[in-house]
């Protein structure tokens, strides 16, 4: 099975050549204040590259620093369905195709993370026009040599639901003898000013550094913030603490503004590094 991409040409370029030059810009000019040692889970934005392809940059520009010494079997990217297609939660067991080639798809190990629960959901048709995972997929792409992937997009994000992700994921890769990461994908508040969506963002943003993702829930709830990927970041922080993981590394906090010179109405971004 092939996944066609839904937003190439739109979200990201529809070339190769450009795809390769605007991601290499965006992890060169991505200066780490933070050296990550043992990571086990990132997060990073899902927007469209020109907005927030630079602060996901400092994502994955620590990863990649990371996989120098460290081999790297098989990304999970875990991300948000904003079209409600799924009661759950699909598990791609397809490959995905982007403009640089195909993505191969770890057909063992996605096939252990849909058979943990009856709940998961196998159906393409699912997730065919989402954007959330597709956008990972070009930075891992262009940074690793012919990596393997599992595809999760929740409907369900619920405490509950990404416990339950975790605990497949936690499953499939332990049975599979793989090492994993997992990338969650999520943007944070949208369509307020800057200031605000800093101050609403910045309760989550303590959560998720404290690995608290019960408070996440509540800060959610308290600010009235509208990041997208809350499900997915739960699913990374439970994981990243069952993997031995102690704390949240916020690499790079912004937001649509510092691209447009909009800040009246704007979409914010982080790069986090669970470890």
């Amino acid at each position: 099975m092939l996944r066609r991409p839904a937003v190439s040409g739109s979200f990201y370029p529809s070339e190769a050549g450009e795809v390769e030059a605007m991601l290499g810009r965006f992890i060169d000019e991505a200066e780490l204040e933070f050296k990550v040692s043992h990571p086990k889970a990132f997060v990073a934005p899902h927007a469209g590259y020109i907005y927030s392809g630079y602060v996901a940059a400092y994502a994955y520009k620590a990863l990649r620093d990371y996989s120098y010494k460290n081999k790297i079997d098989t990304f999970v990217v875990i991300g948000p369905n904003h079209y409600g297609t799924s009661k759950f939660a699909t598990v791609s067991l397809a490959d995905w195709e982007t403009p640089l080639g195909l993505a191969e798809n770890d057909i063992e190990m996605s096939k252990e993370i849909a058979s943990f629960s009856s709940k998961f959901s196998t159906n393409e048709n699912e997730e065919a026009q989402e954007h959330s995972v597709e956008v990972q997929i070009p930075f891992l792409q262009f940074l690793f040599k012919n990596p393997m992937f599992c595809f999760i997009c929740m409907s369900n994000q619920s405490l509950g639901a990404s416990k339950i992700v975790c605990d497949a994921v936690l499953h499939a890769g332990r049975k599979s003898n793989r090492k994993i990461m997992v990338i969650a994908s999520s943007d944070f508040n949208h369509y307020e000013s800057a200031s605000v969506a800093k101050v609403k963002d910045g309760p989550e943003l303590d959560a998720i550094e404290k690995l608290d993702e019960k408070k996440l829930y509540s800060a959610l709830q308290e600010t009235g913030d509208t990041a997208c990927g809350f499900g997915p970041i739960s699913a990374a922080i439970q994981y990243a603490k069952a993997e031995g993981a102690s704390k949240g590394i916020l690499l790079r906090y912004g937001n649509s503004g510092d691209v447009t010179n909009d800040y009246g109405s704007v979409v914010a971004y982080a790069g986090i590094a669970f470890e």
